[in-house]
C-alpha cells in the first residue's frame, strides 16, 4: 500500500510505503507539521485492504489537518470497504493506478522536504518548493525556484524563485534572516530581532522585499 500526502497549501508531496500499521501512527505524526490542510491518496495495487486497517488509518487521518482521503484500487472489496467507511473511493485498473501514482510521485522529485535544523555551511536547493521543518542557522543557504518555508527559525540566506520568479515568496514562523532575495530583488534581514508570535511572509512588492503577516484566510 503506498499513500501520497501533500499540502494543499503549499504543493509539497511526500510519498510513503505502508507495511506494517502497527507503526505508522509516528510517521503520520510528522506530517501534521506540513502546512495544512493535508490531502492523503491511499493506492492499493493488486492487495485487499481490510476494514480493520482502513479504520485504524481513518483514526489516523481524523486526528490531523487531513481535508480529504481518497483510496485508488484495482480490487473491488478494497472499495466496498472504503466506501462503508464513508470515503471517497475509485475502482481503477492497474496500469491507471500505475500511471496515477507515477505522475503523483514524480511531484517529489522538485519539491523538497527537509526535516531537522539546516546547520552553518550547509546548503539545501529545490528545483520546486522547499519545505524545512526545523531552523535554518546562520551560515546556513537555503534556495527554491518556487517558495521556500521554514517551519522553524529562519536565520542564514534565504533565495526563493531563483528561475526569476517574482511570485514566489518566503516563509517562516520566526523570520529572522541574514539575507532575503526572491528573484532579483535582495534585501538584507533586520537587525531587530522580531517581537511577533506569529507567522511571517516575505514577498516583492512594488520591485521591493516587504514582509507580512501570514495569515491564511478561512474557508467560507
Amino acid at each position: 500500500m503506498k499513500i501520497i500526502i501533500s499540502s494543499l497549501n503549499t504543493k509539497i508531496t511526500k510519498a510513503i510505503s505502508c507495511e506494517n500499521l502497527d507503526t505508522i501512527d509516528q510517521t503520520f505524526k510528522k506530517f501534521n507539521l506540513m502546512k495544512g490542510p493535508l490531502e492523503a491518496k491511499i493506492f492499493a495495487i493488486n492487495e485487499s485492504i481490510s476494514s480493520d486497517q482502513l479504520s485504524k488509518l481513518k483514526n489516523i487521518f481524523d486526528n490531523l489537518d487531513y481535508s480529504s482521503i481518497f483510496i485508488y484500487s484495482n480490487d473491488r472489496n478494497s472499495i466496498v470497504t472504503g466506501k462503508s467507511l464513508k470515503i471517497n473511493s475509485t475502482f481503477v485498473n492497474e496500469k491507471e493506478a500505475k500511471k496515477e501514482l507515477l505522475s503523483l510521485t514524480s511531484k517529489k522529485k522538485e519539491d523538497i522536504l527537509h526535516e531537522g535544523t539546516v546547520r552553518s555551511g550547509s546548503i539545501i536547493s529545490s528545483n520546486g518548493n522547499l519545505c524545512i521543518i526545523g531552523d535554518v542557522n546562520p551560515g546556513a543557504t537555503v534556495s527554491a525556484k518556487k517558495n521556500i518555508y521554514v517551519w522553524g527559525k529562519l536565520l542564514g540566506i534565504a533565495f526563493a524563485g531563483n528561475s526569476g520568479n517574482n511570485n514566489s515568496s518566503i516563509s517562516s514562523l520566526y523570520l529572522n534572516p541574514l539575507q532575503l532575495r526572491i528573484s532579483n530583488v535582495v534585501a538584507i534581514g533586520p537587525k531587530d530581532k522580531p517581537k511577533n508570535f506569529y507567522p511571517e511572509i516575505a514577498l516583492i512588492e512594488n520591485q521591493t522585499i516587504v514582509i507580512k503577516p501570514y495569515i491564511i484566510e478561512p474557508k467560507n
